[in-house]
């Protein structure tokens, strides 16, 4: 059975709304460091869903 397209449109709004949280937030940092007159590296955070997994040593 299909997903309903009201499924499809509450996921592409989240998206949408993550994206533009995400930018906001880069706009914010970015004017945080030329305010403070710092070049920091631009520090990357994982993604919630990019998770690795823990190493298991094998036996």
């Amino acid at each position: 059975m299909a997903k309903d397209q009201n499924t499809f449109l509450k996921r592409q709004r989240e998206m949408e709304k993550k994206r533009k949280a995400d930018e906001k937030r880069a706009r914010r940092r970015k004017k945080k460091e030329e305010a403070n007159g710092t070049a920091e590296p631009d520090d990357t955070v994982a993604e919630p869903d990019a998770v690795a997994e823990p190493a298991v040593p094998e036996p």
